[in-house]
């Protein structure tokens, strides 16, 4: 697959896939004998995981560690799911703010739509 073709499949920009290579998330990606990177499906795979992780807030640094524990191979299984564990633990917890938050906001908006209905 060309990066153009990974980019649109994955959600990224051609500038991030390119960044994420640069800063070591994906140094595996392969080149054909014209210079041009070669992505597989395991290389599309491995960068929409990027993408998800990148968008559910996971630091950029924590990226880089879980990227090396994947480079390490298999015997870094372990590692590599109790890292994403933490990350889904974290993602509980807003989810569990961001339910409360919309609670308050529904609670306001449904106030103002009473407010706004004893004007009319």
């Amino acid at each position: 697959m060309r990066i153009s073709e990974v980019a649109e499949r994955c959600g990224l920009s051609i500038s991030t896939i390119r960044f994420y290579e640069k800063s070591g998330l994906c140094p595996f990606v392969q080149r054909g004998a014209d210079g041009k990177r070669k992505f597989s499906k395991a290389d599309s795979d491995w960068l929409e995981l990027l993408a998800s992780l990148r968008s559910t807030g996971m630091p950029l640094e924590e990226m880089r560690a879980f990227a090396e524990l994947y480079a390490s191979g298999d015997d870094k299984i372990a590692e590599r799911k109790a890292a994403l564990l933490a990350h889904r633990r974290r993602l509980d917890d807003r989810q569990t703010e961001l339910d409360r938050c919309r609670v308050i906001l529904d609670r306001k908006l449904q106030r103002y739509a009473e407010i706004m209905e004893d004007q009319a």
